[in-house]
């Protein structure tokens, strides 16, 4: 998909760039002067008056445009999640709440859902938020003519298939909702799903003003929300700031009165930045170190269990990666990494092994299904594999995975094609991006060529939010996440009778099901789940919510 460049919206008196500087010197400061120099520098930084109580986060440059289902990148996401409210959210350790629904009651076969809105919900511009509102930017979403990366997550409405006409008609709404009134829309499906209230926690539910479908592109680079918090400044890349709305009157009331994403290139100098007291929050710890930032005196340290899924995607359209020798080839590159000693040398025992398609922290995920140990370090297997798909046509050229140059997986796909070229005797090489963006843009279009670092943190704590997002079938061809375009009548029928099943503890074992089909077939390589990793100043009082990103309305600081 192209990405649409950001502009400035407004600049600070004094640019990123200086504050970096600052923070380098500041950086030097404290490593010659020790622990006590730097609490001072800290102390001091506390004092400037007006801006204690906006807190200082990183973050990379969203990728795109703020409408939430155009944003398929954590950046956005954050930023998205903050500016907008839903019909539902998420307490901190996963369990459903309701934002501006007030109920939302299924009928017998979850076919069909009645969503009833809390009265007076508005936009932080005045403008009144209804079931209509609901219903066109659902449409708005699901409408192929409006190109928006979340369509396929409303693909259960009735109506979806014929809004996907990339020339059709960009007002065109879905048939399957009804606006009863102004607090009541019901919603017909093609099919049951059960996931439907948890599904509305995703990003693509949100409710977008009428502003932003007249004009999605300027929309995008100013929108207006009905979040806790508004844009204040967005400064292509050097950072966005966030304010607190002082309209917001719903239940997710900040305790600081802004954020300020400050975007890096490199998670050291975010990291240096968190030491010299420069930076409030650090979302991830730098690979360098993983090793020593449990001890690090100058900061608060987080390391638990998280939702993050992390892999690395083969595109089903990649030459010697078709039919059965794909399948092949798949498996010996699988059994070919040795997990183990990358979670132990590279990541510090931060990163447990993967061993199925979920999440820890997620409901279904298992570490027993696995029964052919395709996700094990085996190197005569993994040899084997490889002679027999060779068999089917000889191997030639080089086994590439790509990533962002300005991310932290230099080390682990380093470590990960040294893996690969040692067992399997054939060149395989990193493939650096000079930016995330850049290569969530070639991913888009399909332009990599080669492998590359994928995974999965769902918006919602279910997993259809990884299954389904991840590698239906109707994810596929640009419309969702499953971006090596793996299709399988197999797995999608598995996850269709899952999500027929209104018991999620009943639904477990069909979800399960599924997941040996992707064991089989491998559209992506599992690699490990990624504990939460990140810190934060010794002044700073921060938790981490479910989706392991910080709970940003609730960050204070003390002095």
């Amino acid at each position: 998909m192209a990405h649409t460049p950001h502009i400035d919206i407004a600049h600070n008196a004094i640019t990123h760039r200086a504050r970096r500087i600052a923070a380098a010197v500041a950086a030097v400061c404290c490593t010659l002067a020790m622990v006590a120099g730097c609490g001072a520098a800290t102390d001091a930084a506390d004092s400037s008056g007006s801006r204690n109580s906006i807190v200082t986060v990183n973050s990379t440059e969203p990728t795109k445009g703020l409408i939430p289902s155009n944003t398929n990148d954590m950046a956005g996401w954050r930023i998205a999640s903050l500016i907008y409210d839903g019909l539902v959210t998420f307490s901190t350790s996963g369990e459903l709440q309701y934002v501006e629904a007030k109920s939302i009651a299924a009928n017998a076969d979850a076919t069909e859902y009645t969503i009833t809105l809390k009265p007076n919900l508005k936009f932080s511009n005045g403008e009144k938020i209804t079931a209509s509102t609901y219903a066109k930017s659902w449409s708005f979403a699901a409408n192929a003519a409006n190109g928006q990366v979340g369509a396929s997550t409303l693909a259960t409405i009735k109506g979806y298939d014929k809004l996907q006409d990339a020339n059709g008609d960009k007002n065109a709404q879905l048939s399957g909702l009804h606006v009863v009134d102004d607090s009541t829309l019901k919603v017909e499906l093609t099919q049951p799903d059960s996931s439907i209230p948890y599904k509305v926690g995703d990003i693509a539910f949100l409710p977008i003003s009428s502003k932003a479908i007249k004009d999605p592109e300027a929309y995008g680079k100013k929108p207006i929300g009905n979040g806790p918090y508004k844009v204040k400044s967005w400064t292509v890349n050097e950072d966005l700031e966030l304010e607190k709305d002082p309209s917001y009157n719903g239940s997710r009331k900040p305790k600081n009165d802004g954020i300020d994403f400050r975007v890096y290139q490199s998670l050291n100098a975010a990291y240096s930045d968190l030491l010299a007291g420069n930076l409030d929050v650090l979302d991830s710890i730098p690979t360098v170190a993983l090793g020593s930032y449990r001890k690090e005196r100058r900061a608060k340290a987080v390391n638990r269990q998280g939702p993050s899924f992390v892999s690395f995607t083969i595109p089903q359209s990649l030459e010697h990666f078709q039919g059965e020798e794909g399948r092949l080839r798949r498996a010996a590159i699988s059994q070919a990494i040795d997990r183990n000693a990358i979670a132990k040398a590279i990541f510090r025992n931060t990163v447990t092994p993967a061993t199925d398609f979920l999440a820890p922290v997620i409901k279904g995920h298992s570490t027993k299904l696995d029964t052919s140990g395709v996700l094990s370090y085996d190197v005569a297997k993994a040899r084997d594999l490889w002679k027999r798909a060779d068999a089917i046509s000889p191997w030639s050229g080089s086994f590439r995975i790509a990533y962002g140059a300005d991310s932290t997986d230099k080390e682990w796909v380093d470590a990960t094609v040294n893996s690969i070229r040692n067992v399997l005797g054939i060149d395989a090489q990193s493939y650096p991006f000079s930016t995330s963006k850049e290569l969530s843009s070639a991913i888009n279009e399909r332009k990599v060529g080669a492998a590359f670092k994928s995974g999965l943190q769902s918006d919602y704590p279910h997993p259809e939010g990884y299954l389904v997002q991840g590698y239906d079938s109707s994810q596929a061809d640009g419309k969702g996440l499953n971006n090596g375009d793996y299709k399988s009548a197999e797995f999608d029928a598995l996850i269709d009778k899952a999500s027929a099943q209104p018991d999620l503890d009943k639904a477990v074992a069909t979800y399960q099901e599924a997941q040996k089909v992707l064991l089989k077939d491998l559209p992506v390589i599992p690699l490990w789940y990624k504990n939460v990793t990140a810190a934060a100043g010794r002044h700073v009082n921060a938790d981490f919510n479910y989706m392991g990103v910080p709970d940003y309305v609730n960050i204070t600081k003390s002095h």
